[in-house]
């Protein structure tokens, strides 16, 4: 994720491009086949991010036992937010909605955030950490977020009511019942999730800070590693996780 970083050289923006198209080919078709493709793709990219993420800690971990809790913490966090991304997918009442409902409130987070950066610019979040990330990229992400969020529940609400107008012969009164997403609660939604989605960035850019690297690896041409890429996203999920386990819990 990024709000203001410097615009890539005009030699890497063609494999920039071309790797964003590949990324979103390939996730998009396992997101819509779903099941076991689906499982396998996260499996797969979960498993690239704790392989990042353990050489990360060995560049400013010293010693057995601080690797040792270092990656135990990984694989939880990695863990969750990966079993969160299949769960989610395979629950087509509440969860499906959900999920898509994350996707686009962090690629409206990134959006916001890069925009708003770039042309107000302003004080810096945390320089030590993340040079590039602003206030004013903070309060677009929000905004971003929001909207997003916002857009896609409107066009959930018409995908439903078409679907009882059509596939279950509902009247036109029992298809209007449907209420209206408020703009209010989305922004409020939005902002949290921006939040949580720039903490996740913080995050990783701090390891990296303490690893001495600029991208978690080379995997993704233009891009760094698949934990660059899957920051936010990684730290959304795992909170989601982590209020699923609390509701469990203490539903028994």
């Amino acid at each position: 994720m990024a709000d203001a970083e410097a615009q890539p050289k005009k030699s890497d923006l063609k494999v920039r491009v071309a790797s964003a198209l590949v990324m979103l080919g390939v996730a998009g078709t396992a997101l819509w086949l779903g099941g076991w493709f689906w499982a396998l793709f996260v499996g797969a990219v979960a498993l690239g991010v704790v392989w990042e993420w353990w050489n990360l800690v060995r560049g400013f971990v010293p010693g057995l036992v601080g690797l040792v809790l270092w990656m135990l913490g990984g694989l939880v966090y990695v863990g969750l937010a990966a079993l969160m991304f299949v769960v989610l997918r395979e629950d087509p009442a509440t969860g499906w909605p959900m999920l898509l409902l994350v996707l686009l409130g962090v690629i409206g987070t990134d959006v916001g955030a890069y925009f708003a950066g770039r042309t107000l610019g302003g004080p810096k979040i945390a320089p030590a950490i993340s040079p590039s990330k602003t206030w004013s990229g903070l309060g677009g992400g929000m905004l971003g977020a929001g909207l997003m969020i916002y857009l896609a529940l409107i066009l959930n609400q018409y995908l439903v009511r078409s679907y009882l107008l059509t596939a279950h012969g509902a009247s036109d009164l029992a298809a209007d019942q449907i209420v209206a997403p408020k703009l209010l609660g989305c922004l409020l939604a939005g902002a949290v999730l921006a939040v949580i989605a720039q903490s996740g960035d913080f995050f990783e850019s701090w390891m990296k800070r303490r690893a001495g690297v600029k991208d978690s690896s080379q995997l993704i041409p233009g891009h760094g590693g698949l934990f660059d890429r899957a920051d936010g996203m990684l730290a959304v999920m795992f909170a989601i996780g982590l209020l699923s386990v609390h509701s469990f819990v203490f539903s028994q």
